[in-house]
């Protein structure tokens, strides 16, 4: 063990908080959480604690350690989920023998909410918070959420009133005495206590308690006074929370981008544009937010491109220009840096749409090559600090209107762009991708006689394509839409 590490161990504090072990090179190689990040993080130099090889490689090669303190095991959870998804640690990889993420999935739209946790995220209109690499310690949050928000789990309802149900614990959407709407104010409460908006949620209750209390209802207003003694207790129990908490100094990358790039401010709302298209068809523009350096996936918006063809500039200035529209400026708000995918060019596209309505928010490029860091002189509105620049080992170059910034790899500025880039791009082709099978699908099922709207909706929820439709027995699409649609049906494809 180096003088570093002993010093380190030393100064660790007994708080809850996320910790980093970096090699020589200064590269984090893990992400950990812990309760108490002195017990935790010790843990790993203790010559008589019993580990496995892959845990004995890691300590190998741990030259350092950082941490960041939060309030609560909730904060370390949230954040802990984050920092993996930006940094990519090789021994987070490596030790998670093969277990998928687990993701909290919340269905506000469907006739019977609910509430789950799954292994993989769907495109079906259903809210996904995640991911999260331990899924035990995320369903015993849950449980305790569960106690102060009653929700559903059915995704299929049972016949009768389920145990959760005479427990409390579910608003019993399979009885006649279901309330919807006060479900759907229950879960949102939930979504907002899972998004790290306590105090909110703390108010809303106190409120509604005071409200009743005036009324004279009292059996009303004391349910709610239980709910927010338990509410309340919940921090010192456990797990959930997240980044908005945070004090965004300690955000190295959060930190790094403020100081390089001379900001007001450290970028709390960070928007990333990216476009995708298939040879200039079904174009589309993506639009992710990180908040305090987390995904904020409620924030996302995704844009149809109106001007067709295959020309990025084009599409950047569109949908730029879509955004800061004064009712999606109102809805939306404003972004403290916005990050484009692409090159000079595309930033050049951005900078004029945003210049044309007077938009004054710093933005910049990051090229897909090298993962250079683009910078407009007269039109990024930042100014670079050459000695932060200098301090993070880069170096940049200059022409014409343009500063072209090269920092390392490993740096935590290129992580989290890196991280809002790529995920920008995941945005952009999910959009894509579902436009493209629309079309592909709507083509050839149009323009059969007899199969309508609904016919073509049963149809392809049940065989999820024209592929899986022409593979499918005769008798299964008889058995769905009768036999003489299903005879015109397969006649069709058959040509």
């Amino acid at each position: 063990m180096t003088d570093l590490i002993k010093e380190k161990l030393a100064r660790l504090p007994t708080s809850p908080g996320v910790y980093f072990h970096k090699n020589l090179a200064s590269q984090i190689i893990y992400v950990g959480k812990a309760a108490v990040l002195k017990n935790r993080v010790r843990q790993y130099f203790q010559a008589s604690r019993l580990r496995d090889p892959k845990t004995d490689l890691l300590i190998s090669e741990i030259a350092d350690i950082d941490w960041i303190e939060l309030q609560s095991e909730a904060d370390a959870l949230f954040l802990e989920a984050e920092m993996v998804r930006r940094y990519l640690p090789k021994y987070n990889i490596l030790l998670r023998d093969d277990k998928s993420n687990a993701y909290i999935r919340i269905d506000l739209k469907a006739k019977a909410p609910s509430v789950t946790v799954t292994r993989r995220p769907l495109d079906d209109g259903a809210e996904y918070f995640g991911p999260f690499l331990s899924a035990g310690p995320l369903r015993k949050a849950l449980r305790y959420l569960r106690k102060i928000f009653p929700y559903s789990t059915h995704i299929t309802l049972p016949p009768r009133a389920c145990l959760q149900y005479h427990l409390g614990l579910c608003p019993g959407p399979e009885t006649d005495l279901y309330n919807r709407q006060e479900d759907l104010r229950n879960l949102k409460n939930l979504i907002l206590y899972i998004q790290g908006q306590r105090e909110r949620v703390t108010k809303k209750i106190e409120k509604e308690m005071k409200t009743y209390a005036a009324k004279q209802d009292f059996e009303q207003a004391a349910f709610l006074r239980n709910r927010l003694r338990a509410l309340k207790m919940l921090q010192s129990q456990i797990i959930f929370g997240d980044s908005e908490s945070l004090d965004l100094s300690k955000d190295h990358a959060l930190a790094d981008i403020y100081d390089l790039l001379s900001l007001e401010k450290p970028p709390r709302r960070i928007e990333g544009f990216d476009i995708s298209h298939l040879q200039g068809t079904d174009t589309v523009a993506s639009m992710v937010v990180f908040s305090n350096g987390a995904v904020d996936k409620k924030s996302y918006r995704k844009f149809k491109m109106q001007k067709a063809g295959n020309d990025d500039f084009v599409h950047i200035y569109e949908v730029v220009g879509r955004r800061f529209k004064a009712e999606n400026i109102s809805k939306w708000g404003r972004p403290d840096l916005i990050i484009i995918d692409g090159g000079k060019g595309q930033l050049a596209a951005a900078i004029k749409s945003m210049s044309e309505k007077n938009i004054k928010i710093p933005v910049i490029g990051l090229a897909k090559k090298h993962e250079e860091i683009i910078v407009s002189k007269s039109g990024s509105r930042v100014t670079i600090n050459i000695q932060a620049m200098q301090k993070m080992k880069g170096f940049k170059n200059e022409s014409d209107d343009f500063v072209v910034i090269d920092l390392p790899d490993t740096s935590h500025v290129v992580k989290l762009l890196q991280r809002i880039r790529d995920e920008s791009h995941r945005f952009a082709v999910s959009y894509h991708t579902s436009l493209k099978l629309k079309r592909q699908s709507a083509s050839v099922l149009d323009d059969i006689p007899g199969i309508g709207p609904t016919t073509k909706k049963k149809l392809l929820r049940k065989f999820g394509s024209v592929r899986g439709l022409e593979s499918a027995d005769s008798s299964e699409i008889t058995k769905l839409i009768g036999r003489s649609r299903a005879e015109k049906l397969k006649l069709y494809l058959s040509k």
